[in-house]
């Protein structure tokens, strides 16, 4: 997997692709180059055989501040319906790049982290913060509707519909204590120990079965449109290949040699 990114940081590291927004200086806006770089980047990903799991850090003391009010918000009252368009559907395909990416995903939220910033914490897998941290979908702030990017759909299901509705109609903050409390954070620690507890997190993660970490995370985004009875039949099928793999077979042998089992992910 290509490291050599020029609109954000990229660093990947035995198994694990540490990534982050590079604009510190101004809380790590997204910039039209910058959302079509990641879109890019989390499709190839799905290809990916040398990451087994991903970070998206923060940078300066900030997750994202959004899209940039000078490189994106004004350029954008200027285009036409058939541009806007296509830009809310760059956007949203970041969204979809990431839950297909078939790679989990650890959102290290430091500071400020609002708008598309927010958006891509919640299409992360998994969410750790510091009690400094500010989430906030701000959409409704700048006269658009809170449904952006996949909003109405992933956040009731992270936090609960009264929950998100709230949020989405206010655009306020959602502090550390209320994301831990309502289940949009899996932690909160301290800010001297953000990097620790996401690099300790994925490489948890790395050392299990890369194959059947995919196989979660597809039957974690394809069965929200199912009834249970097809879950319960996608999951026989998931778990059927996944028992033909040689990760199930070490595992296996593992467990009789009474040893810990170390995956290589096919």
């Amino acid at each position: 997997m290509r490291s050599d990114v020029t609109h954000f940081r990229c660093e990947i590291v035995e198994g694990i692709a540490t990534v982050s927004l590079d604009r510190p200086e101004r809380k790590n806006p997204l910039t039209f180059e910058s959302y079509a770089e990641l879109r890019d980047w989390f499709r190839d990903l799905s290809y990916a055989d040398d990451v087994r799991a991903v970070v998206f850090a923060s940078n300066g003391g900030n997750f994202s501040s959004g899209g940039d009010v000078h490189d994106i918000i004004g350029p954008l009252t200027e285009m036409s319906m058939k541009e806007l368009l296509a830009f809310t559907r760059m956007t949203g395909d970041l969204v979809k790049a990431m839950v297909n990416c078939g790679k989990p995903i650890i959102a290290a939220i430091d500071g400020i982290c609002v708008g598309a910033g927010a958006i891509i914490a919640m299409a992360s897998d998994l969410r750790i913060a510091t009690p400094e941290a500010k989430c906030a979908f701000l959409f409704t702030r700048v006269g658009l509707a809170g449904c952006d990017m996949g909003a109405c759909a992933i956040l009731p299901r992270i936090i609960g519909q009264g929950r998100a509705a709230e949020l989405l109609y206010t655009g306020r903050s959602m502090s550390a204590e209320e994301g831990a409390a309502w289940g949009f954070y899996n932690s909160v620690v301290v800010a001297e120990g953000l990097e620790t507890a996401a690099r300790e997190l994925a490489e948890r993660i790395a050392g299990g079965p890369n194959f059947g970490h995919m196989m979660t995370k597809t039957m974690l985004a394809q069965e929200w449109s199912m009834s249970i009875e097809q879950a319960i039949e996608a999951e026989a099928q998931a778990q059927a290949i996944c028992m033909q793999t040689a990760d199930f077979e070490r595992a296996y042998r593992a467990f009789v040699a009474k040893e810990k089992p170390v995956f290589e992910g096919d």
